[in-house]
């Protein structure tokens, strides 16, 4: 048996039925790990020892007659801005290079306790800034599917990570898509939570008001499970809302009956692949065989959407990189004639390219005559898009997209045009924008066998609801049973 082909859940009912050990499980895919990563590049970091430990430490409790939960000895992985107490996180940046955290990010604490156990951190854009993990200081990932193309960013390491099946499932972080895109990219699921779901204690930041950790993985039972061990209030994180956490994993039923769903025309542009936009239309049509209605809806201000978060984003990133400065931690340049000249170098030789350019765009936007008239009106414009949503769910349970509007682009296709790159995040930015729960899954391929994404969106905590709408699609159809051939 390949256990490194089967999902968490698959995993947890052959372990809790003691069919297979934790150690034959983590050793499958550390076996997975050593056969395919050296093309895929998905990870920065493995802790191969301490798991074979964790692994031994869970064979003896389950002999003993401990109760085993659903995420029990299952193998994770997370992204590299995760702080992990006394493991390296770099950001996949020079300026972070051996940057040892003394505390553990809050999601990494319950997922400790949950039972899971850590093989590694994955590969990202520089400070998750970017749409195809080409912006890390250390390596470029690549797409399982075909490892000349992009596996999308920034969150590209865990989606390819789980898609290559180095790992059952994983965790990243959602500035503006950086898991929704690259999970359909890379053709698993991925899950953006409602902003404030999800405790962001350890979480480096990029841009506050929009970051949000959430779960990657091969099947939407498991993303339900991952995320009902990562939410809730958490007193750390003073953006962290007290809000009741539903039971996820009830609301998984294969029935749409009485659902209403909107289908917004402005997700629908010149520019989508016209692939992309047959599978999703051809998605919708399943949905609507399984008992949902879906309408064609207006979010009229979705044009405006990738302008106010190329302000917001960087006006915050340049807050937040200010603290890299090479006084109290970090990289520090070795040649200086003073503090200022030290600074700069310091800046100057840590950042790369993108974070360069996002911190200088950010400081402009923030600067005295500039404040009012490009952050002031993003945060408007903000507003008004998330009034749009709040409206089309007055009469709506959730509304149904493409995640990208073109599948996986060739490695270096990007790089020189950052605009062009910027685009590959326009539909799944506005869900960041308006604080509201995403989730994209698997819904065919193109001729070239490229995976495409279908994004569901719904109403502010509703995770249960896209979780509900995604999972009785996934079960009607079986593109998230396809597996690259690496």
């Amino acid at each position: 048996m390949e256990l490194y082909k089967l999902s968490a859940y698959e995993l947890h009912n052959l372990i809790k039925g003691k069919e297979v050990s934790v150690e034959e499980v983590v050793t499958s895919l550390l076996q997975r790990i050593k056969k395919v990563e050296e093309r895929v590049k998905a990870f920065l970091s493995f802790y191969q020892k301490e798991a074979l430990n964790e692994a031994r430490k869970w064979d003896k409790k389950i002999s003993g007659g401990e109760e085993v939960g659903p995420l029990a000895g299952i193998p994770i992985a997370i992204k590299d801005n995760l702080c992990l107490d006394s493991a390296e996180t770099s950001c996949a940046s020079n300026i972070l290079k051996g940057f040892y955290p003394p505390y553990s990010a809050t999601v990494l604490n319950k997922l400790n306790k949950a039972g899971t156990i850590l093989l590694g951190k994955t590969n990202m854009d520089e400070f998750a800034m970017g749409s195809s993990t080409e912006n890390s200081a250390f390596q470029i990932t690549r797409n399982p599917w075909n490892l000349e193309t992009a596996p999308g960013g920034s969150s590209g390491g865990s989606a390819a990570a789980v898609a290559s099946g180095e790992v059952p499932f994983a965790l990243g972080s959602d500035t503006g898509g950086s898991i929704r895109q690259p999970a359909a990219l890379c053709g698993v699921v991925g899950l953006k939570p409602t902003y404030g779901r999800v405790s962001r204690y350890g979480l480096v930041a990029f841009a506050s008001s929009l970051d949000q950790i959430g779960p990657i993985a091969k099947t939407v039972r498991d993303c339900a499970y991952l995320l009902q061990a990562i939410s809730g209030k958490d007193e750390l994180d003073s953006t962290s809302l007290d809000y009741p956490v539903s039971d996820y994993i009830q609301c998984l039923i294969p029935d749409l009956q009485g659902m209403k769903i909107g289908l917004p025309k402005e997700y629908f542009i010149t520019g989508i692949e016209e692939e992309v936009k047959k599978k999703v239309i051809t998605a919708t049509k399943v949905i609507q065989e399984l008992g949902a209605q879906i309408e064609e809806i207006s979010l009229p201000h979705t044009k405006y959407a990738v302008a106010t978060y190329y302000l917001i984003a960087t006006a915050e990133a340049s807050s937040n990189l200010a603290r890299y400065d090479g006084v109290g931690y970090g990289y520090r340049t070795q040649e200086r004639t003073n503090l200022i000249d030290m600074y700069k170098r310091s800046r100057q030789e840590g950042f790369g390219d993108e974070v360069k350019r996002r911190i200088m765009l950010g400081t402009y936007v923030l600067s005295k005559g500039y404040h009012d008239d490009y952050y002031g009106k993003a945060q408007r414009v903000r507003t008004l898009i998330k009034n749009d949503f709040d409206k089309a769910f007055k009469d709506f349970d959730a509304i149904i997209t493409p995640t990208s509007p073109t599948v996986a682009f060739n490695l270096g296709e990007k790089t020189e045009d950052p605009l062009k790159m910027y685009l590959s995040d326009v539909f799944t930015i506005s869900a960041n924008l308006a604080g509201i729960p995403g989730i994209s899954i698997p819904c065919g391929f193109n001729k070239n066998g490229l995976p495409i994404g279908l994004q569901i969106l719904g109403k502010p905590f509703d995770e249960k609801t896209i979780l509900r709408i995604a999972y009785a699609y996934e079960q009607n159809t079986e593109w998230h049973k396809r597996r690259p051939g690496i």
